[in-house]
């Protein structure tokens, strides 16, 4: 375990409070991911990063690092094995990576640490989709849901089983994937938004729109994460 800045919020005020990362396996594959979290976390948010991506996501990594100032604890983990990157249709086997989604939960709700946190997912390209489909299965379990340039409608008639509240972010010059998210959106039967930052293509690497996607996605996890002390039980998320 290695300790990372973080900074906590207090009535309004900023004060740097210790934050510690591991590097963990997720059984049964032992697939790699870092497991970071602040003292006394609010939440615990998983990531499923997009095709060809991995845990070491420079974007997710600037999400994840700061949610963690936030007082959220995070997970990145990589979806598919070294040998398993390699064949394609793996990389767009959505209810494969969902599968994977949900076992890195079921790892998390095993873990002291992090085991009693109200828990959201954090999705990006197609991960979005993983995302989706793993919160739809895990049901109550998955407090909140926040799509990244996703390709939500890769769910498909999935979407329907979602009820956890979802955010979709889309760039505003990201044209083809703002019309497959306002598709999702209408298929989506629980409390949900789309939310267009001006200017930004799929990666968000403009100046200023990653920040613009943090403050959105961290305002979502607050709402509907932070200050819940219950742990809803699990759905069987065998699919």
């Amino acid at each position: 375990m290695y300790p990372v800045s973080a900074t906590s919020r207090d009535d309004g005020k900023k004060r740097q409070s210790p934050a510690f990362s591991r590097d963990v396996q997720i059984p049964p594959l032992g697939l790699a991911g870092t497991l970071s979290h602040p003292a006394r976390a609010r939440a615990l948010i998983i990531f499923a990063h997009g095709s060809g991506s991995s845990r070491l996501s420079p974007r997710n990594i600037q999400v994840a690092e700061a949610l963690n100032r936030r007082g959220m604890a995070t997970l990145l983990f990589d979806l598919l094995l070294p040998e398993e990157e390699g064949e394609r249709r793996n990389v767009f086997d959505i209810k494969l990576l969902a599968r994977r989604l949900a076992q890195a939960v079921r790892w998390a709700d095993d873990e002291p640490d992090v085991a009693a946190l109200p828990l959201g997912l954090f999705g990006a390209s197609t991960g979005a989709a993983a995302a989706l489909v793993a919160a739809g299965a895990l049901g109550d379990r998955v407090g909140a849901v926040v799509s990244r340039g996703g390709r939500p409608d890769l769910a498909g008639d999935l979407l329907a089983h979602v009820k956890a509240p979802t955010l979709l972010i889309v760039g505003g010059a990201d044209f083809g994937v703002i019309e497959l998210n306002q598709w999702a959106l209408q298929r989506l039967e629980g409390e949900k938004a789309i939310r267009i930052v001006p200017g930004a293509t799929h990666l968000f690497p403009e100046p200023g729109a990653l920040d613009s996607v943090i403050e959105l996605a961290a305002d979502w996890f607050e709402q509907h994460l932070v200050g819940k002390n219950h742990h809803p039980a699990q759905a069987d998320a065998s699919q």
